[in-house]
Formats: structure tokens, C-alpha cells, sequence
């Protein structure tokens, strides 16, 4: 089954790690690199992003004819969804573990959100 795992962090977390000596950045990437090649290695990737700031961001809204397009950011939140991973995994615990991994929610700069994703499956024409 496949879930979706949302990360979201701090506004401030990037101008934080920015911030950080140069051995901290280099474990915060270097956790990533091993989520990664692990999910690569057990066949449970799919895909998976980071995600440019919310200010860049924009929300389409309204209805054939008559759309209205708003710049971010869009509320005054103190997180914003930062990237995701797409995976494929036999169980929502599995989907769980991974989302654990994930190193902001080791540091507590954020959270994860994990939801299925839904299947639809459409009759052939």
C-alpha cells in the first residue's frame, strides 16, 4: 500500500540548520542519505522531495471560467510542509517507522504526517 509521508517543520528550521556548525548540517543530510538508500534498498521508495518555502507557493482556487491564484505564505502557521516521500510499504506501521527516521522529528523541529494513499481502480474502456 502506498502512504504519503508529509514533513513539516519550523518556519525557522532552515535559517536554523543554515545556521549550524557545518558537522551538524553534515548529519542532518547525512540521515537523509541513509533513509534514502535504505528505502531504496527494500524496494519501498517511490519518490521524494524537499520542498521550496511557502512564500513560493501558490493556491489556485474557483471554478471553470473564474479562477483566483494567491500567493503564499497562506496562513500564519507556525510549520509549513517542507517535503514528502512517497512510499510503498506492506503496512501503516511500516509507513510509521519511516516517518520516525525522518530527522526533523528526531530533532523536534517539526512533524510528520503520514497518510494512505487512495486507489482508484478504474474499469477498462
Amino acid at each position: 500500500m502506498k502512504y504519503l509521508i508529509l514533513i513539516h517543520h519550523n518556519s525557522g528550521a532552515r535559517d536554523q540548520f543554515a545556521s549550524s556548525t557545518p558537522t551538524m548540517q553534515a548529519a542532518g543530510l547525512a540521515a537523509y542519505q541513509k533513509l534514502n538508500a535504505d528505502l531504496i534498498a527494500s524496494g519501498e521508495y517511490v519518490s521524494g522531495e524537499a520542498l521550496d518555502a511557502d512564500t513560493t507557493a501558490t493556491i489556485v482556487r474557483g471554478s471553470e471560467g473564474s479562477y483566483v491564484h494567491t500567493d503564499g505564505p497562506f496562513a500564519e502557521t507556525k510549520e509549513m510542509l517542507a517535503g514528502f516521500y512517497l512510499v510503498d510499504v506492506a503496512s501503516r506501521e511500516r509507513a510509521i517507522e519511516i516517518a520516525e527516521r525522518i530527522p526533523e522529528v528526531a530533532a523536534g523541529a517539526g512533524a510528520v504526517e503520514v497518510r494512505p494513499v487512495m486507489s482508484y481502480d478504474w474499469p477498462e474502456q
